[in-house]
């Protein structure tokens, strides 16, 4: 089994903010794109680590990962492939919720 652990502080920015592009240097949309989407498709396995950063906000995280599903996840896959790592519990219970949400609405 293929694995890969993506640490978005050092990875990606210490300071990620914003849902889109267009909304600075290092959205979501970005990091979904970019980092995440990519190791989701190639692995069996993704453990993406939060700590590090200045914070996330929501509309960073929705995109993010609520973005998987947008991009054809499901989230039994999701429950699979994904992992979590953070010292922060709400960021992890947070994004299961911008999962959750995403795959109801789509």
């Amino acid at each position: 089994m293929s694995s890969k652990v993506i640490s978005i502080a050092q990875d990606f920015s210490p300071s990620p903010a914003g849902r889109y592009v267009s909304d600075g240097p290092f959205p979501g949309e970005k990091f979904l794109i970019e980092l995440l989407l990519p190791a989701m498709q190639q692995y069996s396995e993704v453990t993406v680590n939060l700590d590090g950063t200045s914070g996330m906000g929501s509309s960073f995280l929705e995109e993010a990962f609520g973005g998987l599903v947008r991009r054809g996840f499901s989230r039994e896959q999701l429950r699979q492939k994904l992992h979590i790592q953070t010292s922060r519990e709400s960021y992890e219970h947070r994004i299961w919720n911008y999962i959750e949400r995403a795959a109801s609405s789509g």
